[in-house]
């Protein structure tokens, strides 16, 4: 008797799914980013290849240049659900995860590639799952740039920060890379960046190229010296909750625009490097590429600091990691 209502069962299961693919779905992503960096060209890719994907049943709403706060409170948004997707530095979560300072000590990882090479071995597994334990899923780590460091005097050698104060943001691992090289680490909030610089309320600052160039750090610094101490990321965090509003075919268009949006922030990110040294010389700006032999040297006693706090032979590993 119950058999005839089998496919009756299965119809109403396969109208419940077309309808839950049919509602209108707005996701929020927040970043500290302004609408000027190439990066945010990787969010614009994200709302676009998610609403191709859904046929305009899904949207992203962004909220660049730091509307939301900094990064922490965006991280803090998406735990608790008030908002789906932020960016950070795949080390900057350290203060709930301490073991992303390994990986955010300056000078261990060299490039990119390397980057996703110790990401995809036993290290990044483990993070990933500590990721989730605090209720965010990594979902990718598009490259943002090799950090280098300006300075409103000429940068010839690491002497020449000493006594400087330098702009950090504020995190454990580049806060100890103004230290390291003597300068006087100042944190400062990326949305009051340029106004720090304008004021003379520091003296010096380090961030990406395309970052420097987005956040107009040209007009009021005059000195940029190679000095390439961290490979700059943007992980993608998508909060638990955010999740579990999606069915599995939702799920998979936001993990496919997110690839793609990856695709088009890092050939950008790439591209910018490639020209902004010419751009910041025709700007006036005199660029410098520094010995970083006594940048290294000068970071040992923290890697050898970190590995005593959170794994011996941690950083040394990564270091070797093709």
């Amino acid at each position: 008797m119950m058999k005839p209502w089998k496919p009756l069962a299965a119809i109403l299961s396969l109208c419940v799914s077309a309808a839950a693919l049919a509602q209108n779905l707005t996701l929020s992503l927040g970043t500290q980013l302004p609408e000027t960096h190439v990066v945010y060209k990787g969010f614009l890719e994200i709302k676009r290849k998610l609403e191709e994907s859904s046929k305009g049943t899904m949207t992203l709403k962004l909220f660049p240049g730091s509307q939301l706060g900094d990064f922490k409170a965006m991280v803090g948004q998406v735990q608790a659900g008030d908002l789906d997707i932020t960016n950070t530095g795949y080390p900057d979560m350290s203060y709930i995860i301490p073991e992303l300072k390994l990986i955010g000590a300056p000078y261990v990882i060299s490039s990119y590639d390397h980057l996703k090479a110790v990401l995809k071995g036993p290290y990044g597994q483990r993070m990933e799952a500590k990721f989730r334990e605090k209720g965010v899923h990594l979902m990718d780590v598009w490259y943002e740039g090799t950090r280098h460091t300006t300075a409103n005097k000429p940068i010839n050698s690491i002497a020449d920060l000493k006594g400087l104060k330098m702009r950090t943001p504020n995190v454990p691992f580049l806060i100890a890379y103004a230290q390291a090289v003597g300068a006087t680490p100042a944190p400062v909030a990326f949305a009051e960046l340029y106004l720090a610089l304008q004021t003379k309320q520091v003296d010096a600052q380090e961030n990406p190229l395309p970052t420097i160039e987005a956040a107009k750090v040209y007009e009021v610094q005059k000195y940029i010296a190679l000095t390439g101490h961290f490979i700059a990321s943007s992980a993608i965090l998508v909060g638990d909750k955010a999740l579990k509003k999606l069915n599995p075919t939702q799920k998979q268009w936001l993990e496919e625009a997110i690839v793609a949006g990856g695709k088009v922030s890092t050939a950008g990110v790439m591209k910018s490097e490639s020209e902004l040294v010419a751009f910041f010389k025709s700007k006036g700006l005199t660029v410098t590429t520094v010995d970083t032999g006594p940048f290294r040297a000068a970071m040992r006693p923290y890697h050898d600091q970190l590995e005593a706090e959170l794994g011996a032979g941690e950083i040394q590993r990564m270091i070797a990691t093709k």
